[in-house]
């Protein structure tokens, strides 16, 4: 059984980065895959990226072009760069991790991981 830990959260102004940390542990890493999800006060939770055990990346549409998910096997960690953020982008992240193969829609979904970290928040604000 694999356990994550999230790291990396914060308050940053518009337009500013982070970059979030995954370490995982607990069980050979190379064999899942991984996801980041995020939970707004109100909202529901949704998928934000996902990384196959192959290096496969996923985005959703609203962050393309400005957050970018990689993977350091060797580190047992996933990483998730987030640039030009914006009010919108706060929440709380999550990563998860499944041995599920990801596909274009179930990359996404809550079901697709067994394990989930505890979360960092994130908060963009002038």
């Amino acid at each position: 059984q694999v356990q994550l830990v999230e790291s990396g959260g914060g308050l940053v102004q518009p337009g500013g980065s982070l970059r979030l940390s995954c370490a995982a542990s607990g069980a050979p890493f190379d064999y899942y895959a991984i996801g980041w999800f995020r939970q707004a006060p109100g909202k529901q939770r949704e998928g934000v990226s996902g990384i196959s055990s192959a290096g496969r990346t996923y985005y959703v549409d609203s962050v393309k072009g400005r957050f970018i998910i990689s993977r350091d096997n060797a580190k047992n960690t996933v990483y998730l760069q987030m640039n030009s953020l914006k009010p919108e982008d706060t929440a709380v992240y999550y990563c998860a991790a499944s041995l599920i193969a990801l596909g274009s829609i179930s990359w996404a979904r809550d079901r697709t991981y067994a394990y989930w970290g505890q979360g960092t928040q994130v908060t963009v604000s002038s």
